[in-house]
């Protein structure tokens, strides 16, 4: 069975769903940008604010689909210029826990989807089981 999240106060999507429950258990996260709720640029030029807010929005379409950061099994992480991956490790330590730490890939790119954007982040993650 699978169920399509588009969680409310999350950036506005074009043709994707935030994330998608499939398989029973998984969750499959689209790739998310530093950009509110109404798909505006956050933090342009500052690599940290845009990492908080991509973590945010990450966290807003995990909530909408059952599950949480500690959950995440996977990361691929976008980033436009290698001098933010520091930026993104003080961010990513802040919001996981070191001891569920998830696979991780990081893949250095010419641009994103609009050019104030410095990273993007997409993930897969479990449901958490029921106590």
């Amino acid at each position: 069975m699978e169920h399509f999240v588009r969680p409310e106060g999350a950036p506005p999507v074009n043709g994707y769903s935030h994330a998608v429950v499939f398989g029973g258990p998984m969750v499959a996260v689209s790739g998310q940008v530093p950009a509110d709720a109404a798909g505006q640029p956050v933090g342009v030029g500052d690599a940290e604010a845009q990492l908080r807010q991509v973590y945010a929005n990450l966290a807003l379409a995990l909530a909408a689909a059952g599950t949480d950061l500690d959950h995440v099994v996977k990361l691929t992480v976008y980033l436009t210029d290698l001098a933010d991956l520091p930026a993104f490790r003080k961010v990513r330590d802040e919001h996981q826990r070191a001891d569920r730490a998830p696979a991780c890939s990081l893949v250095k790119v010419a641009g994103l989807v609009h050019p104030d954007f410095r990273v993007e982040i997409d993930a897969l993650a479990v449901l958490p089981e029921p106590r």
